[in-house]
């Protein structure tokens, strides 16, 4: 239990666990480094495991005195990289994370990493007329991103839980909704806002083309947020060795649906 001071004062909040090469995990939207916590636990004595909060989530809730972007998260993962002193960094993102991932990627180039491994997550989330693997498994447009600024947000948190884990559709609103305001208060909302729409505008496919190290892509089947479709994707555009593994029975929640599976898979690459 630790705290990483930014240049601009700002504190976000991380753990360590076992020792050796450093493994960099991040979580996604609305979430913390707890995604990872008990799959972390089964794997300590592989390498060294960093696992840390966004701005404006969990322990870094506070890390929000000005305006975030997923360059401004880009930017965090750089210092702490550098502040930590690592190298030869596995860089895992899961959701937003991945988003991160890339966005350092484009900033800083891939030498301080040995590998990346992103988790079901698109480049671009907005759909169009020649890209259907965007958010919602293609159905998700720039029309909807200009409707969803002017909703409410708890309105806009459900539409999304319910995204990522369909099954909340049959459980009335009025149960779903004071646990979605329970997990809210664990974050920033004018930092969830500015990186939700920071998220949705941008493209990020060219950077696949620019990673110089193995690029590993882990996905749900049958999925939810996005298609499982996207591992193919990332096979015929990537120019670094490419694996991909998919974890069946799955949404885009299947870190906590399958820890184990998600431990022994990261595992084989460690």
């Amino acid at each position: 239990m630790s705290y990483f001071t930014l240049k601009n004062g700002m504190e976000l909040y991380y753990e360590e666990s076992g020792s050796g090469q450093p493994v960099i995990l991040m979580h996604g939207w609305t979430s913390s480094h707890e995604i990872y916590s008990e799959p972390v636990e089964m794997m300590k004595d592989k390498a060294r495991f960093i696992i840390y909060d966004h701005r404006g989530h969990g322990g870094s809730k506070g890390a929000n005195k000005e305006s975030v972007t997923m360059e401004t998260l880009a930017s965090d993962l750089n210092e702490l990289i550098q502040g930590l002193g690592l190298s030869d960094v596995t860089l895992v993102g899961w959701s937003m994370g991945s988003g991160v991932a890339m966005n350092y990627i484009r900033l800083y180039g891939c030498s301080a990493l040995k590998q990346v491994v992103l988790c079901d997550m698109t480049p671009k989330q907005l759909n169009d007329d020649e890209w259907k693997l965007g958010l919602y498994q293609g159905r998700y447009t720039a029309q909807d991103m200009e409707r969803d600024a002017k909703k409410d947000f708890l309105r806009l948190y459900q539409e999304f839980a319910v995204g990522a884990i369909p099954k909340l559709s049959k459980i009335p609103g009025f149960m779903i909704r004071p646990k979605l305001k329970k997990k809210l208060l664990d974050c920033d909302e004018s930092v969830l806002r500015g990186l939700s729409g920071s998220m949705k505008a941008q493209d990020n496919r060219d950077v696949i083309g620019k990673i110089t190290v193995p690029l590993n892509y882990f996905y749900a089947v049958p999925g939810s947020l996005f298609s499982p479709d996207l591992a193919q994707w990332y096979k015929e555009n990537a120019n670094a060795p490419f694996n991909a593994v998919a974890f069946p029975e799955s949404t885009h929640m299947f870190i906590a649906e399958h820890p184990e599976l998600f431990a022994q898979e990261l595992s084989k690459l460690l």
